[in-house]
């Protein structure tokens, strides 16, 4: 990739990644905080600061690497503390707390389509700019972001949903998997199962707010 492409994704790209880890980890944080558990906050995680959740491989690294080899920008952050024992109904409200940083991505996806929209004129053969390649990939990167959240595997908060509403039995058998989330996930994204999975959802999701907010579907 050229120097000039490579600073154009940094500026068109950096600010909308970082707002949706920022915002997906603060809603966890004051999901909690609302349910009863003040770790987070008392940790300094109940806060849209960047700086306080930064994770230095997957905040900066990773979203650093992918963009250089021209690959999708993405990444994760610190994850926040919570202790289920101090949410006033713990089995429920961890499903809560989970839930609470993909609905948050789900909230900025439609904000930045309702900004693109300001912005956007669509015309053959005509390059978008970069305040509307900006807009486009805080729709994607939010989509991308919950979507990948949803999915039913510990420690990913779709698997925290799950284990909220299986019966404790399989709850506790779900919870063994955790230790080894993250190769799994290596795993899949290796074997390119991930992208299978993700990738038709995403188009359906950037399709359907594309069809909602009359914008043609150019993701």
């Amino acid at each position: 990739m050229d120097f000039q492409r490579l600073l154009f994704r940094i500026c068109t790209e950096a600010l909308p990644i970082v707002l949706a880890i920022t915002v997906h980890e603060a809603a966890h944080a004051y999901a909690a905080y609302r349910l009863g558990d003040t770790t987070a906050q008392r940790a300094g995680r109940l806060s849209l600061n960047p700086l306080r959740h930064v994770d230095l491989f997957g905040t900066l690294l990773v979203p650093a690497v992918l963009l250089s080899m021209n690959l999708p920008g993405f990444g994760w952050a610190k994850p926040v503390p919570i202790d289920p024992s101090r949410l006033r109904n713990p089995r429920r409200d961890v499903l809560w707390v989970a839930a609470a940083g993909p609905a948050s991505n789900v909230l900025m996806a439609i904000l930045w389509t309702a900004l693109l929209k300001l912005v956007f004129t669509p015309a053959d053969g005509v390059p978008m700019t970069a305040l509307e390649s900006m807009f486009w990939t805080g729709v994607v990167i939010n989509l991308a972001l919950m979507t990948f959240n949803l999915l039913p595997l510990p420690p990913l908060d779709g698997g925290r949903i799950a284990m909220s509403l299986l019966p404790l039995p399989l709850a506790r058998k779900l919870g063994r998997v955790e230790p080894f989330g993250f190769l799994v996930l290596l795993g899949l994204l290796y074997f390119g199962f991930l992208d299978r999975i993700l990738s038709p959802l995403l188009e359906i999701q950037v399709g359907f707010l594309s069809r909602i907010f009359h914008l043609l579907p150019s993701i």
